[in-house]
Order: C-alpha cells, then sequence, then structure tokens
C-alpha cells in the first residue's frame, strides 16, 4: 500500500486506510494524491481558522470567578499536631454517605478544612441528626486516608446534656404542636415606645410563627436589633438566632454589635448555595434544641432573599411560574418557617421571619403571597409612616395576631378591643401617631390599657 502527497493549492486531503489482506488490520492514516485546486484549498484552511476561533459553549469561563460553593477551601494549618486530643464544639452536618462533620459557629457552619469529622459508627450509636450541638474531643489523624485530618474522638456533651439523653428525644416532627400560650412581653423601659406598641398590636407569643412584612426603608431592621434586645433583657433564658440571609457584610458587623444573640448571616457576597446552607443549619440547631425543651427565637432577615436563593439553586428543576418562579422552589423555605411551634411536651420554636413588597419585582410579589397565609402573626410596616420619622412605623389595622385572647388576660383584651375600636376609623398614620402620643403620658402599657377601660366607663 503505498501513498503520495500532491498539493494542488494550499489544501492536503487525509485518507483513512487500512493493509490488505488483513481480517482485523490496523487503522492508519495515508496521504493519498488527491489533487485539490487552490479555491477549495483556501476554503478549507478558512473553515479550519473559523473552527479554531469558535468560542466554546457550555464550557466554565476560566477567567471569571468560581461559584464560591465549588471554590477550594483556603488552606489552614492543623489545629493541633497528630494524634493529640484537642477540645471542639459545633453542630453537626450529616452527609449523604452517613457520615459527617462537625461544623463550627465561626464561620457560620459554612465547610473547612479543619471541621472534624464524625463516622458512621459514632452518628449510627447515638442517634445523631443535623444541628446537634456537639462539645467533645477531636484529633488530627497521621496515616491512612484521613492523613492530617481532624477526626472526633469523644462526645462530652450533646446540646448541654449527656449523650445519653439524646437517645431517649422524639424526632421534632413527632412532638405536639400548640397555639401560643404564653407570652413574650418586650416592654422594658417607659421610653422604649416600639417594643411597647408591638405588644399592644402584634402579641408575640413562645412557638409564634410571624411575618414582618416590609416595603424598603421602613425600618425592619431597627424593629429587629429591638426586638431582639427587649428578649435578651426579659428573658435571658431563650435562646436567640439572628439568621441573616444575603445581607450587605456591613449590616451584618452592625448586627453583631448591636445584640446579644447568635447572629448567622450569609452576606450578599456569597453565592445562593451558601445561603441555603446557612438558613437551613441555623433551623436544625433550633430544632435540636427545642427537642430538649428549650425556649428558641430566630429573627429572619429575610424570607424573600431566602426565596430567592433556592429558586437560583432549583433552576430547570420544574415549571415556571409568575415572576421567574420554578414550581417547586419555595417549598422548602416554607418548610423552614413552619418549623415554628409551641411544643407540648416542652418548648417552643419561634421565628419571625421579614418579608420584603413593593420592590418594584414581581418575584417578590409572588414570594410574599406564597408565604401571606402560613404564619399566625402578621406585623405590617408602612414607608409612608417611616418617611414622616414614625417609628415604628407600623399599619395598626392591618397587623395583628391570631388568636391573640390566648396571649392576654381578660381585661386586656377588653381593652385592646376597645383600642382598636378606635383606631378602626383612623388612617394609618394618624393611628400610630395618636398611639405613640397616649404611650408617652403613661409608664407602661399596664397602666396605659387601665385607662382605656376608666375612659370607656368600665375600670
Amino acid at each position: 500500500m503505498g501513498g503520495g502527497l500532491s498539493r494542488g493549492g494550499r489544501g492536503v486531503i487525509l485518507r483513512i486506510a487500512s493493509s490488505a489482506g488483513q481480517t482485523n488490520p490496523p487503522v492508519q492514516a495515508i496521504v493519498e494524491d488527491t489533487e485539490v485546486g487552490p479555491a477549495q484549498g483556501e476554503e478549507a484552511t478558512r473553515r479550519m481558522r473559523r473552527r479554531r476561533n469558535f468560542p466554546r459553549r457550555n464550557r466554565r469561563d476560566r477567567s471569571a470567578p468560581a461559584d464560591r460553593s465549588e471554590r477550594p477551601l483556603p488552606h489552614q494549618p492543623p489545629p493541633a499536631p497528630p494524634g493529640e486530643l484537642y477540645d471542639v464544639e459545633g453542630a453537626v452536618e450529616l452527609m449523604r454517605d452517613g457520615s459527617g462533620f462537625l461544623r463550627s459557629a465561626k464561620t457560620c457552619y459554612l465547610p473547612t478544612h479543619n471541621d472534624p469529622f464524625i463516622a458512621q459508627q459514632i452518628l449510627r450509636k447515638w442517634h445523631m441528626r443535623d444541628g446537634a450541638w456537639i462539645i467533645g474531643k477531636a484529633a488530627v489523624t497521621a496515616g491512612g486516608r484521613g492523613n492530617g485530618k481532624p477526626r472526633l474522638q469523644e462526645i462530652e456533651t450533646i446540646n448541654s446534656k449527656p449523650p445519653e439523653k439524646h437517645l431517649e428525644l422524639p424526632e421534632f416532627r413527632q412532638l405536639t404542636s400548640l397555639d401560643p400560650e404564653e407570652r413574650m412581653i418586650l416592654e422594658t423601659t417607659p421610653e422604649e415606645l416600639s417594643m411597647r406598641a408591638v405588644d399592644l398590636i402584634t402579641p408575640i407569643g413562645r412557638g409564634q410563627r410571624g411575618l414582618i412584612v416590609s416595603p424598603p426603608k421602613a425600618g425592619k431592621t431597627l424593629l429587629l436589633k429591638a426586638i431582639s434586645l427587649a428578649v435578651s433583657a426579659n428573658y435571658p433564658e431563650i435562646k436567640q438566632m439572628i439568621l441573616l440571609v444575603d445581607e450587605r457584610p456591613e449590616e451584618v458587623t452592625d448586627m453583631r454589635r448591636s445584640v446579644k444573640g447568635e447572629v448567622i448571616a450569609s452576606s450578599a457576597d456569597g453565592s445562593a448555595a451558601e445561603h441555603v446552607k446557612v438558613a437551613e443549619m441555623a433551623i436544625e440547631k433550633a430544632k435540636r434544641w427545642a427537642e430538649y425543651g428549650e425556649d428558641v427565637l430566630i429573627l429572619l432577615d429575610s424570607l424573600t432573599r431566602l426565596g430567592r436563593a433556592y429558586n437560583n439553586e432549583t433552576r430547570g428543576s420544574g415549571k415556571i411560574l409568575s415572576g421567574g418562579i420554578e414550581s417547586t422552589a419555595l417549598q422548602h423555605p416554607k418548610r423552614l418557617f413552619g418549623a415554628a411551634r409551641n411544643i407540648e411536651e416542652g418548648g417552643s420554636l419561634t421565628i419571625l421571619g421579614t418579608v420584603l413588597v413593593d420592590t418594584g419585582s414581581r418575584m417578590d410579589d409572588v414570594i410574599f403571597e406564597e408565604f401571606k397565609g402560613t404564619g399566625n402573626m402578621e406585623l405590617i410596616l408602612d414607608r409612608r409612616l417611616a418617611e414622616r420619622r414614625i417609628f415604628p412605623a407600623i399599619d395598626i389595622t392591618r397587623s395583628g395576631t391570631r388568636k391573640e385572647e390566648k396571649l392576654y388576660e381578660k381585661e386586656e383584651m377588653e381593652s385592646i378591643h376597645l383600642l382598636r375600636r378606635a383606631f378602626s376609623k383612623m388612617d394609618p398614620m394618624s393611628a400610630m401617631e395618636k398611639l405613640l402620643e397616649r404611650l408617652q403620658k403613661t409608664p407602661t402599657n399596664k397602666d396605659f390599657l387601665a385607662s382605656i377601660r376608666q375612659a370607656a366607663g368600665r375600670g
């Protein structure tokens, strides 16, 4: 078999041929004598150039920054010499293969290289669940598959109790849910009118599932801070978490410096996967504390941004609804918000989440409508009041708590009914101004309600 090269211009044609007489002949490339005209050769060259310069689709741009959830974790020095035990604490995150890791509160429960690995045997032995808070001992392994990686060696406590106690606990979904019956009084000082107003308009009980509906610049962040500080002052035994999702970094810093509760944040420079991970770990941690009979409060800012993050994470998985929302995207944030409840066996999980309205985004409106019927308390903020520097900018007639009679004493309930009847005839601005004016004249809400009954001839 032979072959030659003939150039009839600038083109060369390659042919594939095989050796004759072989059953399975080796394939070899040969150059066959073929005449190629000048025009044909130039056209082939142009096609090759176009093919080389054509951008490859569906490939990541190597010059663009990778998504943070896909980036390799930065190198960190080992926390201790190999084989030496050291103290660890953190929340459990279970993996699909049955193993787990201990995530640190310092990193808002996002993964790092120094997170201790938890073997399947330990997790199965203690019936471990996501979010369980472990204090124990770990050691950096030397040799083997986990060379240089920390592994959990001992468990001292689970949620501040002996590990054996964990085996006796029912799962969160098996606990009996009740209406909130014990009110958290937010009133602290006579001058703190915002919390006194919230106590009168939208009482908050242990186990409340509340929505704070707010347009931009209506004071929702200030309101969350005030609620957190009031709960810290009046109920230091309540475990607080302030969960900030897709928040501006400077707002995260300000919140950490302003409140006493644990601030768990995923700032705006993070990925949607990080927002989702942080929120899920925070809720699971709160559920584990509630299983132990603790009262937990989560202030979530905001459910709207959490819904956006889930929507980005579930793109391409289902039908697109109005506003660009995936049909299944909001199932997960609704499940997290729905975890709030008063537990008959003891303990409670209270979640107050903000939702954004009047942003000009159809997606935000759809998210609000989805959450609208899931709460049992709604506190509506009005931007017109905020623009007139009336704080809190609460729309009294549209705000309220379901079954509020379970949270007030009988005499208090009578005064609240009289108050609402009077405010129902006023516009939101006049009603709030009148309420704040009356509150300034009385040192406590108890005195204020007594004055209402007295004015109505029922004192």
